[in-house]
Order: structure tokens, then sequence, then C-alpha cells
């Protein structure tokens, strides 16, 4: 007859704790073989192979609870499917702790023993930011990939001719360049000031590794400084003015926007031209304001959000026209494909973040009206854009 295992001798066979057995049976992960006359738990070889098996799966990451409802039965194909899960959610992590660290040092670097706790509070909002920015780049990807590029089509907003001077102001990840390498104009010559600890420290990097690829003439220096001080201005103000300036995605990062634009206004030619897209009305929040219309909710909340990003565009094509003898309004548009009622309302709640409420209270009706219109129509479509201000000297 085969001897049975106590708590102790398999929690010590398994390398863990006899609290973590107790635990486990608790959860329903690993039951007694058996008990004893004094009703003590007792475990045979199969109950220590269950043991390894848990043990090895949370130390892998898998909650008890995935471990529990998914995995303790052995299905090949659950387990498969569960650790390719499991993979990404840990390479995301991974490259979530990997950011924070390379902006920990960065800013140890930069600051040398000069470090306060705005330092790290800027660090911090930064990392924020970037991931925001992140996350909206991959979320595209997925649901724009039959479409053209995006930042190709900024790009191509923009009409540089050869031998420009550019001032890219806040250019961090610099996708508008990357996405065009090959295509910026012969001899441009590209300047661009963004802050350390951010996806500018990257692009620096992907500058000096592919520069010999540029085409013919041009160039790309890079300063960091935060735009918001003096420094960088008066950096600014010593060189040439530029035949165009451009501030793209960086007016929500600013703590006086107004203040920015005056100063890039001086720094752009006669002649010359200013791309910005400050303050617009969110076509993803309007959109999904007339989704709600239609399927009978109370907007009118919303409604007050719209009319607000109203004002304040108005307000900033009215400081544009106050610099620039000509300022004109450019949408750039994009189609965004979804097959997934799901998915669709994760995109609503993180466009009204802060406001998710009136989302979660009538998910149900939502999910509905969008299940319909995928099986009529096989996916939803949404055409929503970016409004850039294009201003002239």
């Amino acid at each position: 007859m085969e001897k049975k295992m106590t708590s102790g001798e398999i929690a010590k066979k398994a390398g863990v704790s006899q609290k973590a057995v107790r635990l486990y049976d608790e959860k329903g992960l690993l039951k007694p073989a058996d008990y004893s006359e004094g009703n003590y738990r007792l475990y045979d070889k199969e109950s220590l192979v269950i043991l390894e098996k848990i043990v090895a799966l949370k130390t892998i990451g898998f909650s008890l609870e995935e471990i529990r409802d998914n995995l303790v039965a052995g299905d090949a194909v659950d387990i498969e499917d569960a650790l390719r899960i499991q993979l990404k959610e840990m390479e995301d992590r991974k490259y979530q702790t990997q950011k924070v660290i390379d902006a920990i040092n960065r800013t140890l670097s930069r600051k040398e023993g000069k470090l306060d706790w705005d330092d790290v509070a800027d660090m911090v909002r930064n990392i924020s930011l970037d991931q925001k920015a992140d996350e909206h780049h991959w979320d595209a990807l997925r649901h724009t990939s039959q479409e053209k590029d995006w930042y190709e089509k900024i790009f191509e907003s923009l009409e540089i001719g050869s031998s420009e001077r550019i001032l890219d102001l806040g250019f961090g990840y610099a996708k508008l360049w990357r996405n065009n390498w090959s295509r910026i104009p012969e001899s441009s010559k590209i300047t661009g000031y963004d802050i350390h600890g951010s996806w500018a420290d990257e692009f620096a990097w992907y500058v000096n590794e592919n520069k010999g690829s540029l085409p013919k003439g041009v160039s790309i220096d890079l300063e960091f400084e935060d735009l918001e001080g003096d420094k960088a201005w008066k950096k600014i103000g010593k060189e040439k003015k530029f035949s165009l300036v451009i501030a793209h995605y960086i007016n929500f990062e600013l703590k006086d926007p107004a203040k920015f634009v005056e100063r890039a206004s001086g720094a752009v030619a006669k002649g010359g031209r200013f791309s910005f897209n400050g303050a617009a009305v969110n076509r993803w929040r309007k959109y999904f304001r007339d989704v709600l219309d239609d399927i009978g909710v109370n907007t009118s909340g919303i409604d007050a959000i719209l009319d607000e990003e109203i004002k304040a565009q108005e307000e900033c094509r009215q400081m544009l026209e106050k610099l620039f003898d000509r300022v004109e309004k450019t949408e750039i548009t994009n189609n965004w494909h979804f097959d997934d009622a799901d998915d669709l309302i994760r995109k609503m709640k993180s466009s009204f973040e802060g406001n998710e409420k009136i989302i979660s209270d009538n998910e149900k009706k939502i999910r509905s009206y969008f299940d319909k219109k995928i099986k009529a129509d096989g996916e939803v479509v949404i055409t929503v854009g970016s409004l850039f201000w294009h201003c002239y000297k």
C-alpha cells in the first residue's frame, strides 16, 4: 500500500510551507487524498504532482484563481493559451519596468546629485504621458492597419520643401521623422527640442544609429531643454529663424500654452509657417455622444464637456490669429475598424476618462447597439481625426 504523506511532508518535498498547503486546500486547488485516524490531512504521489504544478504556475505569475479555474485539470489547450496570455502580460510588465528604469537612470545622470522632489514628480509625469501616447499608438496600429500611416498623412500636410530649416518643439518619439525617414527633402536642417527622461532619448539613439541613411544633405540636431524655461528659448533665439516650426501633441503637456505659442511664433521666419495641434473638439467623444443619443441616454453632461472644447478651440484660433497673418484649420482623418463590441466599449470608456459611469450604467444597451451594427455590417468603422492649425507669416 502506498504510504501517504502528511501536510508537513508534502510541503517539504515541494519546497513550500504547511500554511501554503492549507491555503491551497481552502482554495480548492489541492484536496487531501485521505485523512488519518486523528483527522489529519494525508496526501499521495498524485497530490505531490498537483502541488508541484501549482508551485510552478504560481512562480510564473498565475493567480490562485487562474490555477483553480483553468489549469489544475491539465487541459493542454487551455494551458498553452493561458501561458501565451501570461507571457504577454509579463512582457508588458517588463517593458513598463524597463521604461521606469531608463527614466530613473537618465534623471540621475542628468542631475548629478542635484535632485529634488520636483525632479521626481516631473519624471513620473513624463513616464505617464509617454505611456498614454504609447498605448494610443498601439491601439491605433491595431485598428487602422488597413489605412495609410497616420504620420505619413501629417508629413504630407506640411508640404516640406528641400533646404528648409525646421524646428520641431517637443519631438518625443518622433514618428513624424521615423515614418518618413527616406522622404525628408534633401538638405533639410532639422533642430529638435525636448526633455530627457522621455521617448526623446530613444530618438536621439535612433538618429545616431541611422543618420547614414538620411537623404542627401539632411541633418537632425537634438537639444534637451525644458520648453517652458528661458534657457531653451535663449538657444533658439541665437539661431536664424526657421521656415517651419512644428509643435505637435505638446499642447496638453504645457502649463502655459499661450506663452509657448507666442515664443514659437517668434522663431518663424517671414514667409514661414507654424504647425500646431492645440485645443480641439475630441472626435471620439463626439462620436460616442451620438451613440448614447441614439440609444436614448441623457448626454447633457457630455454636451457640456463638448461645449467647453468648442469654446477652447475658438480661443485657440483667436490666439493664433493675433500672432500670424493667416491661420488655416486642417483636419486629418483616419478610419478605425472594430469587430468586437467589448473593444468598442473599452475605447468608449477611455474617451470619457473620469466620466465612465455613464458608460457602465448603460453598458448592456451599448453592447447590444454595437453587436447589431457588427452583425449587420461585419464591423463598425469610425472616422476620427485631429485638428492642425497651419499658421503663416
